[in-house]
């Protein structure tokens, strides 16, 4: 009697064993997303307005720091920002999915 109820056993804890696995996968994708988020933050606010203020009506907004701001700390931040945006919105896409 117990050998035909062994497959719906095993089948049961299989499936539980599964769920847990997700049920870990999504607590750490979830983890993830927090960090970025605070990160994605941090870095926002680390990053100077856009603004040329009265050196754009002169014409003095072209020199040589503005020609290289991508190898500064400025384009750094500003390329961190968009990898981390489109991190964050695989990981939001991957969490609204319900695969986990």
């Amino acid at each position: 009697m117990t050998e035909g109820l062994f497959p719906f056993v095993l089948k049961k804890v299989s499936v539980e064993g599964k769920r847990l696995k997700m049920s870990v996968i999504r607590t750490i994708l979830t983890i993830v997303l927090i960090i970025v988020s605070v990160i994605l933050t941090v870095i926002v606010l680390m990053q100077e307005g856009k603004q040329d203020g009265l050196g754009a009506i002169a014409g003095t907004s072209e020199t040589y720091w503005g020609k290289n701001k991508g190898r500064s700390m400025e384009g750094r931040l500003v390329k961190a920002t968009a990898l981390l945006v489109a991190v964050l919105f695989v990981l939001c896409i991957l969490l609204d999915m319900s695969l986990f």
